[in-house]
């Protein structure tokens, strides 16, 4: 590597490979939820359930290992193209799930689920400007699964209750994510690392979810009891 490299977390303490060795290896984390979401495909196919062909799970279980290998490439290359290799599969998984959990789990229309996405995508913009928070995609992520989550669970559908249970896990993650330049003073290795670990949790949780309850779309009304 040169001397150009993006240092903007705690554990980094210069341009080597392996810099950021808690950063770089919690990636697994992602890849390990990848596994077992594909696992739970899997064995859907083996009876015959109807979200073993859902190519949106499986698109979906993609993007959490891409995630996972995109955050490896940037915690241990740090240079521009890994940012963005890091960066770009969370915001398209973002976007993506925002659309299929309002289209599956709330019935809702497809101009209804492109106008949530698009809501999604204003609060991640406007959140930087107004706040000086560089996070706005998280900020935008944790909104909806609120939003989304708390109008499911008042419409007993069983995906409300996970993506609420995600939405808390998430805003401990996001803490940890913004904690990380603050402590490191006091503790070199800094937090990110955690944010790994639970960053992946969540994505399984919202991904099990789509797969178990959101396989199939029942127009016009919500059902409770998924796929």
């Amino acid at each position: 590597m040169n001397g150009t490299y993006i240092d903007i977390y705690c554990e980094r303490t210069g341009p080597e490979f392996w810099s950021e060795p808690l950063n770089a290896l919690t990636n697994a984390a992602f890849l390990i939820a990848a596994f077992l979401l594909a696992r739970l495909l899997a064995g859907a196919a083996r009876t015959n359930a109807a979200g073993s062909r859902d190519g949106a799970c499986w698109f979906l279980t993609g993007l959490v290992f891409v995630i996972g290998v995109g955050s490896g490439l940037f915690h241990t290359l740090a240079v521009r193209w890994a940012l963005f290799a890091d960066i770009v599969p969370i915001a398209v998984f973002i976007l993506v799930y925002t659309w299929f959990a309002l289209r599956r789990f709330a019935a809702a229309p497809g101009w209804a689920c492109t106008a949530g996405v698009l809501g999604v995508l204003a609060i991640a913009l406007a959140v930087p400007p107004l706040t000086g928070f560089r996070g706005g995609s998280y900020v935008a992520a944790l909104i909806a699964m609120i939003g989304i989550g708390g109008y499911l669970r008042s419409r007993r559908h069983r995906a409300g209750t996970a993506l609420l249970a995600a939405a808390g896990l998430f805003l401990v993650s996001l803490a940890l994510r913004t904690a990380d330049q603050p402590v490191c003073a006091a503790f070199p290795a800094g937090t990110h690392f955690a944010w790994h670990l639970l960053n992946a949790t969540v994505l399984y949780l919202v991904t099990r979810a789509m797969i178990r309850h959101g396989a199939a779309v029942r127009t016009g009304r919500i059902d409770p009891s998924g796929c």
